[in-house]
């Protein structure tokens, strides 16, 4: 039997779409979320609905102030549209959830009593930002309006997005090149959309290949990692090494590089005992949560050079590793060179 992650639906995205399309947006939304292109797409959405061309400026108020004037706030709500059905307000990455209780409970005040022609809107830039769903404001928020998480795309529907958007810059791309792609540049629409249009700049023909993607596509550091896991199950070391310090290089914090080359090797470990258990591909993609069938497939690839044994001083390795970067004081370049020195010749 295949394993199956089961994954909460996001029913607010879903209802956030629907409103705008009928044009019956909610009193009060909260935006947040890893994807920003969808975030701020959606918003924008939302902004056309309520500010019609050449009264935005008598019908929006924004608040960025991370000390946010709640006084200021309640009459920016309390203001009546001109010339228009609605007013819009906005604040931006104020972070109620840790604000006091005074201010919470304030703001709670402010958010039972948003008038019909008015639409509040808290928009969290940082991807990092979740709400606290056992704080009372949270529910009051889920009454009045939606909080709405933007999450990252499925492997799926980026692929397709990603063709149509070669194909409005007039060229095309095959599945298993834009999954390659995704893996290579990361699975951020943001970034796709600038790594799309230099590639298609550079593409001489109708159809994107692969040689058109390594030639001018920006690797993401997971990427580079993949590699360099790769060249070490290759008992490749120079160009496992050579890697290693392209990484340094760029300026990345060594703690930072060993997470990503932590959470690879483990996830080779994992490939390695799905294998053992005659597990397939699709079964480890559901087990370690990875959207992408071409990044599933190189873990498969690379269990395969591997022993169980190796995959397992890997991991400690690595522990062992963040532990002594963590505890004690030594140069945290040096610890990454002896890690992998250790894992190519294991």
């Amino acid at each position: 039997m295949a394993y199956k992650k089961e994954v909460k639906e996001n029913t607010e995205y879903s209802e956030l779409k629907k409103a705008i399309s009928s044009n019956a947006l909610k009193p009060l939304y909260v935006l947040w979320g890893e994807e920003a292109y969808l975030k701020e797409h959606y918003y924008k959405e939302m902004k056309k609905l309520l500010l019609p061309d050449g009264l935005a400026e008598f019908n929006f108020k924004y608040f960025d102030d991370k000390n946010l004037d709640i006084n200021a706030l309640s009459a920016a709500v309390d203001m009546l549209p001109v010339f228009a059905e609605r007013t819009l307000v906005e604040v931006r990455d104020f972070d109620f959830y840790k604000a006091g209780e005074e201010t919470r409970e304030r703001l709670e005040s402010v958010i039972k009593d948003i008038p019909e022609y008015c639409c509040l809107v808290f928009f969290f830039s940082d991807p990092e930002f979740k709400p606290s769903a056992n704080l009372k404001i949270h529910h009051t928020i889920k009454k009045v309006g939606s909080s709405v998480e933007f999450r990252p795309q499925s492997d799926a529907d980026l692929t397709v997005w990603l063709a149509r958007r070669f194909r409005a810059l007039g060229h095309d791309i095959d599945r298993e090149d834009a999954q390659y792609m995704i893996f290579l540049c990361g699975d951020s629409m943001t970034s796709l959309i600038t790594e799309a249009e230099k590639i298609a700049a550079y593409c001489k023909t109708r159809k994107i290949s692969r040689a058109d993607i390594d030639a001018v596509g920006t690797p993401v550091i997971s990427a580079r990692v993949f590699d360099m896991t790769d060249a070490i199950a290759k008992r490749d070391f120079d160009r496992s090494a050579s890697i290693m310090g392209d990484l340094l290089q760029l300026r990345e914090p060594p703690i930072k590089l060993l997470a990503v080359i932590a959470k690879q090797l483990r996830q080779i470990y994992y490939a390695k005992l799905c294998m053992e258990r005659g597990k397939d591909k699709a079964f480890l993609q559901a087990l370690c949560e990875i959207k992408n069938e071409y990044s599933a497939r190189l873990l498969m690839e690379n269990a395969r050079r591997m022993s169980l044994a190796w995959c397992e001083n890997a991991v400690m390795l690595c522990a062992d590793t963040d532990y002594r970067m963590k505890r004690l004081n030594t140069e945290d370049e040096e610890l990454l060179t002896i890690m992998l020195i250790k894992l190519a010749v294991g």
